[in-house]
């Protein structure tokens, strides 16, 4: 059977970093196409990845022949993309989180059902040679039985600031535009409540989301999220935009450490540890990057050619762990302390000294019937 051909629908960061160069590589696909809204954007990836068409209209790429795309367009676009891609026949992974709301992904959900189309979830922490060996370990026993895991990303997303064509320093755009679709737990958290689930084979029974806001957008920049699985373990995520956002040297902080009644394993990025430490003693474990886009295309790949999803993360893999961050975030907004005045955050002040309004709604109940609104073109270009 030959290999399957995969266009790629947006252009930006994760696209250019992540899925193109990964796709380049892997065994049953071969990358085909390519679509951005900038024209200019597509014809660039085409040329840098030596990919066969880059279309100008997205007509043009959905009805060219190619068997399943992967879409790497900004959350608030999602429902419409899967949408067109169920009309024209083609399979789908899709980044996460699958939609702004559950409404959306439920209907994500069912027109690829019905169109007998396959959707996945684009959690491609999963495919970590680090997060495989995790699996691996619990369901051996390891540590004896899992009743804690402590799953930390605290980073600066790239920033607070950026300057525009003038010079001036303004909010930046990638930042304004995650915290808009939900804020660090709905944009990297996600990933950790999947693995939580798929570490322990066991699903979250209830939640608590309490959020810190260093900037003023409605969504926390900060989250702390409690999860109680039916297994009886305990799982805390503690995600963050703002950690050391405005530090001329910043640093970033991302561990995981599983915590079982013989033992713990323990993951850090920063360090490129990989320990277990348990009765029988210590084992200093391979250690490998948190994400693997090739790993996960490869299982893309089987799962195009066989009808069988295997380890992909599926639609409803990506509803839970949306569902939890985007329930947490709301808890967090509903029980938010009253903002200082005395000491308002560096965000507020710069927006006070140029007039801007920097707190947008957060809609997380109905719908986004109509997403072009809430980013746009160029925040589209530059959001992932």
């Amino acid at each position: 059977m030959g290999a399957k051909k995969v266009g790629v629908f947006g252009c930006g960061m994760i696209a250019e970093l992540g899925h193109l160069p990964a796709l380049k590589h892997v065994a049953g696909i071969q990358l085909q196409a390519v679509y951005d809204v900038s024209w200019n954007r597509a014809l660039a990836m085409q040329n840098k990845f030596q990919i066969s068409h880059a279309y100008p209209t997205e007509k043009a790429c959905w009805e060219s022949d190619i068997d399943a795309v992967i879409i790497c367009t900004p959350a608030p676009f999602h429902l419409a993309n899967v949408v067109q891609a169920a009309k024209y026949g083609k399979h789908v992974l899709c980044e996460k989180p699958l939609a702004m709301n559950e409404a959306d992904i439920l209907r994500m959900m069912a027109t690829m059902e019905d169109a007998g189309l396959m959707l996945f979830t684009g959690f491609t922490y999963r495919f970590s040679g680090s997060a495989r060996e995790i699996h691996r370990l619990v369901r051996s026993g390891a540590v004896g039985e899992v009743r804690a895991l402590r799953l930390t990303y605290l980073w600066n997303l790239h920033g607070k600031w950026n300057w525009n064509e003038k010079g001036e320093r303004i909010a930046s755009p990638l930042r304004v535009g995650r915290m808009l679709e939900g804020g660090p737990m709905v944009d990297c958290g996600v990933h950790q409540i999947d693995l939580a689930r798929w570490w322990l084979g066991s699903e979250v029974k209830w939640q608590r989301g309490i959020g810190v806001w260093v900037e003023d957008y409605q969504a926390p920049d900060h989250l702390y999220l409690h999860m109680g699985h039916a297994c009886g373990a305990h799982t805390t995520v503690e995600v963050s935009f703002s950690y050391n956002a405005t530090s001329r040297e910043p640093r970033t902080h991302f561990q995981y450490e599983l915590i079982g009644t013989d033992g713990v394993i323990r993951y850090n990025r920063e360090e490129h540890s990989f320990e277990l430490r348990n009765s029988h003693g210590t084992q200093w474990l391979a250690w490998h990057p948190e994400k693997n886009f090739a790993g996960m295309h490869g299982e893309f790949a089987h799962a195009l050619a066989t009808g069988e999803p295997r380890d992909m993360p599926t639609a409803k893999d990506g509803l839970i762990a949306t569902r939890i961050a985007r329930l947490a975030t709301e808890e967090a907004m509903r029980d938010r302390e009253a903002t200082s005045k005395a000491h308002p955050s560096m965000l507020v002040r710069a927006a006070d000294a140029v007039g801007l309004d920097i707190a947008s709604p957060l809609d997380l109940d109905e719908p986004n019937e109509d997403p072009a609104p809430i980013l746009s073109t160029d925040m589209e270009r530059t959001k992932k």
